[in-house]
Order: structure tokens, then C-alpha cells, then sequence
């Protein structure tokens, strides 16, 4: 393979974003580049005043089938896959009259964008690019003669290259566009093949393609020493990657992932109904709450746990105000993200530098369905995605007592939270806000008294006479294996229980609840998050 730059002389342009396109094509043209073009790419550099040869002129045969077969021909593909240095090849293009193609500039047809807003089957299968990946991926097996451009943010590092190299292109960034152009090609087709599952309600296809478009580079992953990069994935969710940051040092790998925790979470709660709050520090929470606005939500939820929430995330369902961004930043915070912010709440975080301020445009649907992914030696475990939702949810009463009115909102309140709390989890609450929360644990009884003792510890920092646990209540994200882990509970002060049920035990632990009078309700589903 050669290392020498190669000239560009001919080049095939189709594209479907064509912001730039006029622009790129009249600095080629400067350099006596022919051009080569197909149906709505070739009227818009026709319009801008340049010489184009229509590719039905190339190939000497007309488009056909509303467009489906155009460059599916020889003197297309011959022209991007031929070695220049192989005279054979050079033979046949001399014999079937094909004139080399040096550069191709394509993008594909929008069907990540057709799918995303909902089209109906029939224009999604129409927006399916045939002809395109065929192209790329010959003009990317052939990067040792030709370059591939497969968007319009690689146009000036072409021209670039051209003007250093006098209308040449070095093989080096022929080797990086190649290697993007698989790559582009490849998350096509992933977006394709999921949505047929999709369609299909195919829930284990035999191949499984996961494909995204790089957000940006990190500066390394959850350690100094790994390295890390954000990618979008096809359709739209709100969160981290469709927020604007306004202001702050770039967001870390942990940033990312936390603040998505704390944005899913606090999503769980209906701006229309209430304002919420939720902390995470190191992908858990460690106070949530609602309220009648933001202030008051987040107060409550650093009362939780102060401790923890130094250098933490806050999200917000609601759009941050000033009142609630003025207490924010009263202490130290990594993230703060909200569906919108007031101008006078920008200006108020605008004073601390470092914080990053991130506006997300929405909230996410906690009844959403997708699939989240995760790396195993070797393979990849793909599952959809929790959606299930407490208030859909049929509880159970299944001890003597009833919870009452007060108690109810407050077991619905606490078993959102324990969605997104690691398992094994227990999380105490009361006047929906959280009071004590145990995670992660590989004992539920251990998660049941770290969670009693984070209360503890609140209320010595805020100098009550005793823990907000007196009086709970408490929500376990799986059953009680036995009953010890409830009578740590009940210790702690909790009134009422919410857990799903379905243990060997479970008639043990209902008799320990009955025995101290304590309301039970069961869900029948379990929330584990790993």
C-alpha cells in the first residue's frame, strides 16, 4: 500500500444533509476536481453556478424503481475499487470504459431520524439506504487510492489536507475516514436491525448490534488510567445527552454517570403534581424529596444527608429559579441539571465557575421502553428497561393493618426511590422526602441498618432530639428473605412497609409485622438495579 498522498481528480457527491455542500464542491472545483453527482445533490450544486456530471451520465444508464438502483453499476464501483497500481485492474477500467473516482462524499438516507419521530413502517423502510453503505464501504476497502467522507464535519480536514498537499490527500487521513466510514456504517445498520426487533417484538434476536455518534471525548473513565468517550444512540431521550451545558469544566466520565442516575430518578416525579429533588453521590441517592417548589424539595433532601451531598449531583424536575439555585450553591456541587432554568438562576450558578449547569430540555419518561446494555468478558447482557411505575403498580395490603392515607403516599414516595437505589436496598421515608438510605448492600439486614444509621447521623447534624426514622417508612427494592431485616426496621421507627413479596418466607416476616403492628404492602415487583 502506498504512502504517498493521492490526487483527488474526480469525485462523487450524494448526500442528504447538505449543510456545507456548495461550499466543499466550489473548493474542489478550484482544484479542477470533476464532479459527480446524483438527483437533489446535483440540482444543488447545479443552482450554485458548478459543472456537474449527472451519475446517470457516468454510468449511461437512467435512474430507475423511484430511485432505488442509481449507482448500483460497475462504472460506479469499479471506479472506487480499483487499484491504480494493479494493471489489471487498470486493464478492465480501460476496457469497460470506467474513469477512476478519488473521493466520495456520502451520507446516508435519515432513517435514524424517519424512525425517532415515529413514521410509519413503509417510510421507514423507504428512508433504508442501499446504494450509499455499498459505496462507502467500497470507497473504505479502497482508502489506499480513495478518500470517503460520510459527513459534513470532515469537509474542511480534506480541503485542509488538498491545500498542504497541492490537491493531494494523505494516506493517513484516508486510513482515519475509512475507519469512521465502517463505523458509520456499521451504526446504521445497528439502528436498522433494532428498530425491525422493535417492530418485530423480537426481544432476542440472534445478533444483537449496539451502534452511537461520539458526543465527546473524555478526558478518562472512572479511573485516571481508563480511557473514556459519550456517545448518543439512536432515538431521543432526555438526559444527559441532549442537555446544553452552560457553564463548567468539562463533565468526567462519574459526572456523566451520575448525573444520569439523579435525572432518571428525579423523573420518576410529575412536575405537574409536585416540585422534586433528588442528590446522588457516586451513582446513588442520598436524599430525595418533594415539595411545593424546588426550594423546599431540595431542603429537604439535603437534610437526608449532608455529608454526602458535598460535591454531589442535584437534579430538578422543574425549571430552576433563583431561590432554588441561591441554596444549591451554598455548598459544594459537581452538576446541577433541570429541564430549564430562569435567567436569574443562570446568573446566580454563573458565580461559581466550576459548577457545571446543565439544561436538558425535558424530562425522561419513566414508562419508556429501550434496553440498556452492559459489558460482560466476551459478551454483551441486553435487557429493557425498568419502566415499570408505582402507581400502575396493584398493592397488596397483606398484614391486619391497613396503612393509612399518610402512610400510603409515603410507601409509593419510598419504593421510586428504591428503583434507583443499587441493590440490596432500604430506603426510609417520611413527608416524601427520604430520612435514611441503605445501598448496595449484600445483606438486607446490613442495608436496613446503615440506612437507621444515616438517620442517626442526620439528626445529630441537625440537632433533633431523635432520627426522622420514628415514624417512617420503609421500602425494601426485593423481599425480606427473613424477618430480621424488618425488625431493624421497625427499630428504627418505621410504621409501614413496601416490598414485593414473593419470598419463602414471607408468611414469617407478615407475622413479624403483625406482632408490632406495622402495615405491609406488597408490589409483586421487584426493582433490582445492579
Amino acid at each position: 500500500m502506498s504512502s504517498h498522498p493521492r490526487r483527488i481528480t474526480r469525485a462523487l457527491l450524494s448526500v442528504s444533509d447538505k449543510a456545507g455542500l456548495t461550499a466543499f464542491a466550489s473548493e474542489l472545483a478550484r482544484y479542477g476536481v470533476e464532479l459527480v453527482s446524483t438527483g437533489g445533490t446535483a440540482k444543488a450544486l447545479s443552482d450554485a453556478g458548478l459543472k456537474v456530471i449527472d451519475v446517470a451520465e457516468l454510468t449511461g444508464s437512467p435512474e430507475m424503481m423511484d430511485g432505488r438502483v442509481k449507482t448500483l453499476h460497475p462504472k460506479v464501483h469499479g471506479g472506487l475499487l480499483a487499484i491504480r497500481s494493479n494493471k489489471e485492474h487498470v486493464a478492465a477500467m480501460q476496457k469497460h470504459h470506467i474513469k477512476p473516482i478519488d473521493l466520495l462524499v456520502v451520507n446516508l438516507y435519515p432513517f435514524e431520524a424517519t424512525a425517532e419521530k415515529g413514521a410509519s413502517f413503509e417510510d421507514c423502510i423507504e428512508n433504508i439506504d442501499i446504494g450509499g453503505p455499498a459505496m462507502i464501504r467500497a470507497a473504505a476497502k479502497n482508502h489506499a487510492d480513495v478518500t470517503v467522507v460520510v459527513e459534513p464535519a470532515d469537509y474542511d480536514k480534506v480541503l485542509g489536507e488538498m491545500a498542504q498537499h497541492h490537491g493531494m490527500v494523505s494516506l493517513e487521513l484516508r486510513k482515519k475516514l475509512a475507519a469512521k466510514a465502517y463505523a458509520r456504517t456499521a451504526a446504521y445498520d445497528a439502528a436498522i436491525s433494532n428498530w425491525f426487533a422493535d417492530t418485530l417484538h423480537d426481544e432476542a434476536p440472534d445478533y444483537r448490534a449496539v451502534g452511537g455518534k461520539l458526543v465527546e471525548a473524555l478526558r478518562y473513565g472512572e479511573n485516571p488510567h481508563q480511557s473514556a468517550a459519550f456517545y448518543r444512540l439512536p432515538g431521543k431521550r432526555f438526559g444527559v445527552v441532549t442537555a446544553g451545558q452552560l457553564q463548567g469544566k468539562q463533565l468526567s466520565y462519574n459526572n456523566i454517570n451520575d448525573t444520569d442516575a439523579a435525572y432518571e430518578c428525579v423523573a420518576e416525579f410529575d412536575p405537574r403534581h409536585s416540585a422534586a429533588c433528588v442528590i446522588v453521590k457516586h451513582a446513588n441517592p442520598c436524599g430525595v424529596a418533594e415539595a411545593d417548589t424546588l426550594l423546599a424539595a431540595y431542603r429537604k433532601a439535603l437534610a437526608c444527608d449532608s455529608t454526602s451531598a458535598f460535591g454531589g449531583i442535584v437534579a430538578l424536575n422543574r425549571k430552576l429559579d433563583a431561590e432554588a439555585a441561591k441554596a444549591i450553591t451554598e455548598i459544594f456541587t459537581e452538576v446541577i441539571i433541570a429541564p430549564e432554568a430562569t435567567e436569574d438562576a443562570i446568573k446566580i450558578v454563573a458565580a461559581k465557575k466550576n459548577l457545571r449547569l446543565l439544561i436538558a430540555g425535558g424530562l425522561p419518561d419513566p414508562h419508556a421502553t429501550g434496553l440498556t446494555v452492559k459489558s460482560v468478558a466476551g459478551g454483551l447482557l441486553v435487557q429493557s428497561r425498568d419502566n415499570a411505575v408505582v402507581d400502575e403498580m396493584q398493592l397488596k395490603t397483606v398484614t391486619k393493618r391497613a396503612p393509612t392515607a399518610g402512610e400510603l403516599a409515603d410507601l409509593r414516595f419510598a419504593f421510586r426511590v428504591a428503583k434507583h437505589v443499587k441493590s440490596n436496598t432500604i430506603v426510609y421515608a417520611k413527608d416524601r422526602a427520604t430520612v435514611g438510605i441503605g445501598a448496595g448492600q449484600m445483606s438486607r439486614v446490613d442495608a436496613a441498618r446503615i440506612a437507621a444509621r444515616k438517620a442517626e447521623d442526620a439528626a445529630k447534624e441537625l440537632k433533633l432530639p431523635a432520627p426522622l426514622t420514628r415514624g417512617s417508612v420503609v421500602a425494601s427494592d426485593a423481599f425480606f428473605p427473613f424477618p430480621d431485616g424488618l425488625l431493624v426496621a421497625i427499630e428504627a421507627g418505621a410504621t409501614a412497609v413496601i416490598q414485593p413479596g414473593g419470598s419463602i418466607n414471607d408468611q414469617k416476616v407478615i407475622d413479624a409485622a403483625d406482632a408490632h403492628n406495622i402495615a405491609m404492602v406488597f408490589t409483586g415487583t421487584r426493582h433490582f438495579r445492579h
